[in-house]
């Protein structure tokens, strides 16, 4: 499955286009991070990892998800 990641410091956003339902869930909460007319329309820099979790952990269809990362 195809998967697109956006890094922001310890947090990557992960979408899966394939998962989208275009609930638009994620432009309502954070528009300055989510715009589809843009490309890339993921710009995970404009917000903190606390508000990308919080608003990834609201998508209904599972297709944004996050991973930490870590040191190695």
């Amino acid at each position: 499955m195809e998967t697109h990641e956006y890094p922001n410091g310890n947090i990557t956003v992960i979408w899966q286009p394939q998962k989208c339902i275009h609930s638009a869930v994620c432009v309502k909460l954070l528009p300055k991070v989510y715009n589809p007319k843009e490309r890339p329309w993921i710009k995970a820099e404009n917000a903190s990892p606390e508000e990308l979790k919080t608003q990834i952990d609201q998508c209904p269809s599972g297709a944004l998800s996050y991973k930490f990362n870590t040191e190695k």
